[in-house]
């Protein structure tokens, strides 16, 4: 059976693994995914990401970050562009949502995969992939 939504999946995971305070949770590889992952670790949202061979695609194994509290560090996740409705935004529009917006997005831009904070410096717009907080 076919996954329509692979990032959904990924954002699912994500967020059930934290939910049940697991330390690691694998996740089917794709170059988006790595992508996504690598942004998450660079603003401290998940510790590491290991990948896994396997006779298919690959697994990611990614290894989650919580606080002295045992409660994750990302307080939600949410899938802003999803296939059955794409969000694109301008540079100008992707420039006004670091403002007022807390934690950061993920944009798929022609120059790659960052964040609004790195494609509002750089004056791109892009595909709204999703949101971290």
């Amino acid at each position: 059976m076919s996954m329509t939504d692979p990032i959904a999946d990924l954002l699912t995971r994500l967020r059930n693994a934290s939910k049940a305070k697991k330390n690691a949770v694998d996740i089917p590889a794709s170059n988006i995914k790595r992508e996504i992952i690598r942004i998450l670790m660079e603003h401290k949202y998940v510790n590491d990401m290991i990948e896994l061979p396997d006779n298919k695609q690959g697994i990611l194994r990614v290894y989650l970050r919580y606080n002295r509290d045992d409660k994750t560090v990302f307080k939600g996740l949410k899938r802003i562009s999803r296939p059955g409705l794409r969000k694109y935004y301008d540079a100008q529009k992707v420039g006004s949502t670091t403002h007022h917006m807390r934690g950061l997005m993920v944009v798929s831009t022609s120059q790659g995969v960052m964040t609004n904070f790195e494609a509002a410096k750089k004056g791109i717009g892009g595909e709204l992939i999703c949101r971290f907080w």
